[in-house]
């Protein structure tokens, strides 16, 4: 899988993501106010914020997939986490708004929420589960963490999105007194929320802070490195995320009565292995030690 097809499928993904939280805000918000729900209200909300983060997720994709200049010569796949955290801040303020706006409803009578409200809920319940899988296995596939985080906007929102169905059900049919049933279910809607904002943020920032998360991936690297011909092992391996891609330091153990130009052309050669059974990784840079 090449870069540039990591590249498209992420930004087909997030057009997908856009259009689908649109075209769900709008059902939300029209269905909520006509069904007397909050709840849903609440999930209409959710739903517009994450419109605008999934464009955040656009642009920074884009941006993050470009290719190293002058100034830049690591690439621009920083840019990536910097964007989730963006991310993260309108999850942060969706669930404070969805919080103080239930609480208000909480204390100011109203009436119970239409029956049809259930209906349109279950379908988007169904819907949002299925667009978070989707995101998800696209994200998981092109190493994009803005893209998993954008799964989980869908995630949240299909929690959210039963909790309203759960709450409506106890309005509707529990009947006097339980009018804010819905209304509890946004508020423990917009708690879920920000618990999943701290598990998109907490992976971000392992990634701007070049923290130590790729066991599996150095394992892979290692294997892969003992098959090139002229390698004896290896040393130290550190493994950076930039975005999609990965930049590698690698040291090399070789034998140690080789000449200088030996060495380095088995290192070109496991520079040239590792990209092609690795597309992902971006670049390596390789440092060849003498077997003692």
């Amino acid at each position: 899988m090449s870069n540039f097809t990591n590249k498209e499928k992420a930004i087909r993904t997030t057009y997908l993501s856009i259009f689908g939280n649109l075209a769900l805000a709008v059902a939300k918000g029209i269905t909520g106010v006509f069904g007397n729900s909050y709840a849903l209200i609440a999930d209409a909300i959710e739903s517009t914020t994450d419109v605008f983060s999934s464009i955040l997720v656009l642009f920074g994709l884009k941006y993050a997939t470009k290719p190293a200049d002058e100034n830049h010569p690591y690439g621009h796949g920083k840019a990536e986490p910097l964007l989730t955290f963006v991310v993260v801040g309108f999850l942060v303020v969706s669930a404070t708004v969805i919080a103080y706006e239930s609480i208000q409803h909480i204390l100011t009578p109203h009436k119970v929420p239409e029956k049809f409200t259930l209906v349109v809920l279950g379908i988007i319940v169904i819907i949002k589960e299925i667009f978070y899988r989707f995101v998800s296995k696209k994200g998981k596939e092109t190493k994009s963490g803005a893209l998993q985080a954008d799964a989980w906007h869908h995630r949240s929102d299909a929690v959210t999105s039963l909790m309203a169905f759960i709450g409506i059900s106890i309005a509707i049919y529990m009947g006097k007194g339980y009018e804010t049933a819905d209304d509890w279910a946004a508020l423990l809607g917009s708690g879920f929320i920000m618990y999943n904002a701290f598990k998109i943020f907490r992976p971000a920032l392992g990634e701007i802070m070049d923290e130590h998360m790729y066991d599996d991936f150095i394992s892979d690297i290692r294997a892969t490195s003992k098959k090139v011909e002229g390698v004896i092992g290896t040393e130290k391996c550190f493994v950076r995320k930039a975005g999609l891609t990965f930049h590698v330091d690698l040291h090399l153990i070789v034998k140690g009565d080789i000449s200088v130009r030996e060495g380095h052309d088995i290192a070109h050669r496991l520079k040239n292995v590792l990209q092609v059974e690795f597309p992902e990784i971006s670049d390596v840079l390789i440092h060849v030690e003498p077997a003692y």
